[in-house]
């Protein structure tokens, strides 16, 4: 079972902070982005598991939305976890191969050689039903209202009866300012990483946040004091997912 903890205790983030962990983690304490990433996608792929799979995912259906950044890449290694634990999995991205940033890109192709089904945006009306829905087209990389591709793919996700499991934040919210652009996926859960980010919190956000979970993805405590002047006990002593309550 998921640990709650309530999140009034937890420590929110603005983007820019978000940013210098990014950076520190990567440039001082060498921990790279390829393990962040297999970390978010790790415990992205446990949480659909236990929330919304019943704890098996045997030929259950599970949709991914893609874009071509970090949180692309995060949905795609969850992409690639459920399907090793036996779900069926159909994968839509906003870009083709070669427009994916290097780290996110290495995970599609290993997606691709595994023979997974990957279509585009405009393939993405072909599917007739979901189980579950895992959305990672845009995280707080976000400039303004989702356009073209990514708007379709969230427009799509927002028309299923499934339920919709976010990677970091929801698909068309600002995770500094908590504006909600049109459009922006209504999630039923969102999965945030490290700590949870200040537009998480905001007024009305929550109708897209959903229910929001906080995962490890092995930030060093120190590291907060060290660079943010935050002081902060091991969170993930209990699980590596907490549930913010």
């Amino acid at each position: 079972m998921i640990p709650e903890v309530p999140a009034d205790t937890i420590p929110y983030l603005t983007t820019d902070q978000m940013i210098e962990v990014d950076r520190a983690m990567m440039e001082d304490y060498r921990i790279d982005f390829v393990r962040m990433m297999e970390n978010a996608g790790r415990n992205l792929a446990h949480l659909a598991r236990e929330r919304f799979l019943s704890g098996d995912p045997w030929r259950r259906r599970v949709v991914v939305l893609a874009g071509t950044g970090g949180n692309g890449g995060g949905v795609l290694v969850a992409a690639r976890r459920l399907h090793n634990y036996g779900a069926d999995v159909d994968v839509f991205v906003t870009k083709p191969d070669d427009e994916f940033a290097p780290v996110p890109g290495e995970q599609l192709d290993l997606l691709r050689r595994m023979g997974i089904a990957i279509g585009t945006a405009d393939e993405i009306n072909s599917v007739d039903s979901a189980d579950l829905v895992l959305d990672g087209v845009i995280g707080y990389s976000l400039k303004g209202a989702p356009r073209g591709e990514a708007g379709m793919l969230i427009r799509w996700a927002n028309s299923q009866p499934a339920p919709i499991l976010a990677l970091d934040a929801p698909s068309g919210v600002d995770t500094m300012t908590g504006t909600v652009f049109d459009p922006a996926v209504r999630a039923t859960a969102t999965m945030t990483l490290a700590l949870p980010k200040e537009g998480l919190r905001a007024a009305g956000v929550d109708a897209h946040v959903g229910d929001l979970y906080l995962a490890d993805i092995s930030v060093p405590p120190e590291l907060y004091s060290r660079f943010l002047d935050i002081d902060l006990d091991p969170i993930f002593a209990r699980s590596d997912i907490l549930r913010l309550s």
